[in-house]
């Protein structure tokens, strides 16, 4: 049986100049663990008994970052499942897309993170090591293009 978890990647848009390009404006909430490796990382967890997945998301976005469902706008049409071993053991993480509703909302970390970046796709992409995980941030920046 899989292990099963969910999150949110989570972006903002700053206030552009009017010559910039809209894509240029996104950024995108990476979290660093303060365990492991301390990879960088969207906010997610593993689901909770009773929970359904999006639920689950938006409980360890809270927790992790401190951002409540309220300050989020859940954007249709974008679902993403990776699925990777993790100790030897499959793995499946179901990620929705969400904007800040206030580019200036503080972020308030947990002690399961020591730091947090807001990061344009290209640095969001080095922050993050894994594949699969930069194969995702550039089809979300793709799906937000797509959608201007």
């Amino acid at each position: 049986m899989a292990v099963r978890a969910c999150g949110l990647i989570i972006y903002r848009r700053l206030q552009s100049a009017p010559s910039s390009k809209v894509t240029d404006c996104i950024e995108y909430l990476l979290l660093q663990t303060s365990y492991g490796t301390h990879h960088w990382t969207p906010p997610k967890g593993h689901v909770d008994p009773g929970e359904d997945d999006l639920q689950t998301a938006l409980r360890e976005t809270e927790e992790e970052a401190g951002l409540q469902a309220s300050q989020l706008t859940l954007i249709e049409g974008y679902r993403k499942e990776l699925h990777y071993p993790v100790h030897g053991k499959p793995k499946t993480v179901v990620y929705w897309l969400a904007e800040m509703k206030d580019c200036n909302t503080e972020i308030k970390l947990s002690e399961e993170h020591q730091a947090f970046q807001w990061l344009k796709l290209e640095d969001a992409c080095k922050f993050a090591e894994y594949e699969d995980m930069q194969a995702m941030l550039k089809e979300v920046h793709q799906f937000l293009c797509s959608k201007e």
